[in-house]
């Protein structure tokens, strides 16, 4: 049986693994919009709506330049040319955020840390701590699950110089503030990939209603936060770990090594 064609960028509803969106799904193509969008979406409509997001004009034509440009060595292959959104467990322990998707890693396979040097070493280390039910991520539909953990980026789409502007990443943190709304009732750990990811997990936290410590906490690897809030039920705790980004530059200098990366997650698990 032959695989479907598919044009690069991908258009919602054509088959796509895991592509939940179709050509009704609104689209975003402002920050406003975002959030209008956003507010009030259930987990399997926001994953729809994130991934057919216009809002960034700056992000909207790279992604889709490198879309059709494409990289050599995938030359052949369609590429997603979306923005990437959350993927794994809809009901998490633990939270894993990173900057954004890579060029020719998610925006081409349309799933989070899939199909790029960063993400082998991710979902690798996720499987050896237990929340992955194979070592490798390849593409989308390669049979990859999570199991008490969920993937997410600050910035959804790939963007230049992997350097999202302020307004950029602004825009996008409507996406990311609801997702994490509606995984509080079980997140109880946020692993932040790196100092974009820590901040960025320090601000969706504070507008989800908790109180960050004073003085403010810093990144580094291994570094730890313990961020409460009052709810109706009680007082509720998410504990904040940082961790170096598993880019290249990291893995191959030694800055970040395989033991490094298990044991954040190995705490991550614990927390």
């Amino acid at each position: 049986m032959s695989r479907p064609r598919f044009e690069s960028p991908v258009r919602p509803g054509t088959g796509w693994p895991d592509d939940v969106a179709t050509p009704a799904t609104p689209i975003a193509r402002d920050a406003g919009e975002v959030a209008l969008l956003a507010s009030g979406a259930g987990l399997r409509e926001l994953t729809a709506l994130s991934s057919v997001c216009r809002a960034c004009p700056r992000l909207v034509a790279w992604r889709e330049e490198v879309a059709t440009s494409k990289r050599r060595a995938f030359a052949d292959r369609p590429y997603w040319g979306r923005p990437a959104p959350g993927w794994g467990d809809p009901a998490p322990r633990v939270l894993i955020l990173g900057l954004a998707p890579a060029a020719h890693g998610a925006n081409r396979t349309g799933r989070i840390f899939t199909g790029d040097r960063s993400g082998d070493w991710l979902f690798a280390a996720l499987h050896r701590a237990g929340f992955a039910s194979q070592p490798t991520s390849v593409h989308a539909g390669d049979g990859l699950r999570l199991t008490g953990a969920r993937v997410v980026a600050a910035v959804r789409c790939a963007p230049p110089a992997n350097k999202p502007t302020p307004a950029e990443r602004d825009a996008c943190a409507h996406w990311l503030d609801r997702e994490v709304a509606l995984l509080l009732d079980t997140m109880q750990c946020v692993v932040a990939l790196g100092s974009f990811a820590w901040t960025a997990a320090l601000g969706t936290l504070a507008r989800n209603g908790f109180v960050v410590p004073r003085p403010r906490p810093r990144f580094g690897h291994a570094a730890e936060a313990l961020l409460t809030a009052e709810t109706a039920a009680g007082e509720r705790a998410v504990r904040l770990l940082g961790c170096y980004h598993p880019s290249q530059q990291n893995t191959f200098t030694g800055k970040l090594t395989e033991s490094m990366l298990d044991d954040v997650l190995v705490r991550a698990g614990r927390a």
